[in-house]
């Protein structure tokens, strides 16, 4: 996918109450190789990848590119948020927009982690790109983003039929200021 044009790169780290996102850095190639390799945050994304791979491929600082936060609690990465531009090139209805990835570590799941970290790194992105609507695709099957992209406010646009499962693309509009 490509970048978000003209966004300066990379922003100040963003504060949440509990966390942290910001670019990655070389303290963090353990934990990327770790949510890579990770049976549990791979199922319904094609598998993981081999570790002895992993550890060979991944460059010193993984990801580091504009749109890839890292997502840091108490010092130790937890999770990766991506905010790239749809290339459009297997739904229509998501060409141009930008798109929302993210992975987090098993460990971690279950806490509200995901929700605070997307919901930061969307408010950031309303920030340099107000009025973008943002697109997000998960299984259908993967009943944690289907929570999570309902709580951030998503909204179906379609189901489809791709890498042997059924998928959702959902939309998130910017809101509208009110008065």
């Amino acid at each position: 996918m490509e970048e978000l044009g003209s966004v300066p790169w990379p922003p100040e780290p963003i504060r949440t109450e509990r966390l942290v996102l910001r670019e990655p850095e070389a303290r963090d190639r353990a934990a990327f190789v770790d949510l890579l390799a990770s049976p549990e945050v791979h199922a319904y994304l094609g598998g993981p990848r081999p570790r002895d791979e992993l550890e060979r491929d991944t460059p010193e600082v993984p990801q580091q590119r504009p749109g890839s936060f890292v997502v840091v609690l108490d010092g130790a990465m937890i999770g990766q948020i991506l905010l790239r531009r749809n290339p459009g090139t297997a739904r229509p209805a998501a060409a141009g927009k930008a798109d929302l990835g993210y992975l987090f570590l098993p460990r971690v799941w279950g806490r509200g982690y995901a929700t605070e970290a997307c919901a930061a790194a969307l408010g950031w992105l309303e920030g340099v790109l107000p009025g973008e609507p943002v697109v997000l695709t998960t299984r259908t099957a993967n009943r944690g983003s289907m929570r999570l992209a309902a709580k951030l406010g998503f909204t179906e646009v379609e189901k489809y039929e791709a890498w042997g499962a059924e998928q959702w693309l959902g939309i998130r509009w910017p809101r509208t200021p009110s008065g």
